[in-house]
């Protein structure tokens, strides 16, 4: 499979598939394609699909695959931001926001990531429930506003706001820290908790998650009937 990305700030990328190759996706991000390619949505088994649901994720997928040559599929962004091509190997997996991941090759396995800190579990919001990529092959994720990258060292943390979390390599531990002072905690208008990271690995931070942008944009539309 080979790729571009083109277009900004809502960009696509475009995937040339040979014969046979295949591409999945979890949401309806494509968004042209050649005419060969054959598109069908498989639910991978009841199991799975109630984890999903459970979760706040789409029950299906949708397999792309070329047939009679060479096909040509592109994958849309939603929101401002970027595309981020990402190796997934056997022993490289990326831990995403649920809302992150965008389409990758049939190699890559999709499953559901929970936090097991009890801290994280009970305060983490969206935190809590990612998507763990594994297996082998080239996934895409959608990033909100510009990519911050760190490399983090063996028991390194950074303090993050949850919603600014993109992802994370698998090595990378995940908690949430209560804000201290109570001032701080009514006034300071940056929540009750944050999002502690912790090395070894690799992390990737977004800085302008839809989230926050809802959240901004709150107070200019009507609460009630006018």
């Amino acid at each position: 499979m080979r790729y571009e990305i083109k277009g900004q700030p809502f960009p696509v990328v475009i995937c040339y598939l040979e014969n046979g190759e295949q591409m999945i996706t979890e949401r309806g991000s494509m968004v042209w394609q050649s005419p060969n390619i054959r598109m069908e949505t498989n639910g991978g088994g009841l199991g799975k699909m109630f984890s999903k649901a459970f979760s706040g994720e789409s029950m299906f997928q949708n397999i792309y695959t070329s047939e009679r040559g060479t096909g040509m599929i592109a994958f849309g962004s939603s929101f401002p931001g970027k595309i981020i091509p990402i190796e997934i190997t056997p022993h490289k997996n990326m831990i995403l926001q649920k809302k992150a991941f965008l389409a990758s090759e049939a190699g890559v396995e999709l499953s559901i990531h929970f936090n097991k800190k009890l801290g994280a579990g009970f305060f983490g919001g969206e935190g809590f429930i990612m998507q763990r990529l594994s297996g082998s092959g080239i996934a895409f994720a959608e990033i909100d506003g510009e990519l911050i990258e760190y490399e983090l060292a063996p028991g390194q943390e950074i303090i993050v706001d949850t919603g600014n979390v993109a992802g994370f390599e698998s090595t990378v531990s995940i908690d949430i820290r209560q804000v201290s002072g109570l001032k701080n905690k009514f006034f300071g208008g940056e929540g009750f908790f944050n999002t502690v990271l912790t090395g070894p690995g690799k992390i990737w931070l977004q800085t302008m998650p839809v989230s926050g942008v809802a959240e901004a944009l709150r107070p200019f539309f009507p609460t009630g009937n006018s």
